[in-house]
């Protein structure tokens, strides 16, 4: 497993934390954890740098995804 791969997997947990967090009446605190995505995933987006995955590289390693289609 790879940091991009893990990334993901930890984003789709913590979108269905929020879902979770909205459907069990914590709304606000479902507001504050899927804000403080969306600003990441935009800074992600104009800077091409994410925090999570920066870290994640240097404990697993980076992906190499040119290495696995060949």
């Amino acid at each position: 497993m790879c940091a991009e791969k893990i990334q993901r997997i930890l984003m789709a947990i913590m979108v269905g934390v929020v879902l979770f967090l909205f459907n069990s009446g914590l709304a606000m605190v479902g507001n504050i954890i899927g804000g403080f995505m969306i600003v990441m995933i935009i800074v992600w987006a104009f800077t091409n740098f994410c925090p999570s995955i920066w870290f994640l590289e240097k404990m697993v390693g980076k992906c190499d995804f040119d290495k696995a289609n060949s």
